[in-house]
């Protein structure tokens, strides 16, 4: 599967990564309706995104939440009822929720981001996800 990684000593915080993840999530250029969240702390550019571990999978009441063929966790939106208990699971914060959004959302490992980011800080790196929580 692929899991989307930052060099965050190549980034400078444009944001154009998120921009261009919420153009593709939700047909937006609202950053606030991204996967992926960069921030400037102290000068220093710190990254929130899902590194596809399962974990989340386990806690959803519904089984909306589940890992695909290729390994990415994916949410099926017609079976949750958003009670966002995977978003108080995630110890990464990378389970998101958009301010009066029914659904939670998270990274689909696309790679639009990856394309989107002038300083090459972003990539898709492939990891084996056989041992990794179904």
């Amino acid at each position: 599967m692929k899991v989307l990684r930052i060099d965050l000593k190549k980034c400078d915080g444009t944001q154009a990564c998120m921009t261009e993840c919420a153009r593709a999530l939700f047909k937006s250029e609202d950053v606030a309706f991204s996967s992926i969240v960069v921030v400037r702390e102290n000068g220093k550019s710190v990254a929130t995104l899902c590194d596809q571990c399962g974990e989340c999978i386990s806690v959803c009441p519904t089984q909306a939440l589940y890992r695909s063929k290729i390994g990415t966790v994916m949410l099926k939106k017609d079976l949750c009822t958003g009670c966002f208990m995977c978003i108080g699971f995630c110890t990464k914060g990378a389970m998101l929720r958009v301010s009066k959004g029914l659904v939670p959302f998270k990274c689909i490992s696309c790679g639009k981001c990856v394309d989107a980011c002038p300083n090459g800080a972003l990539s898709l790196e492939q990891v084996d996800h056989e041992n990794l929580p179904a």
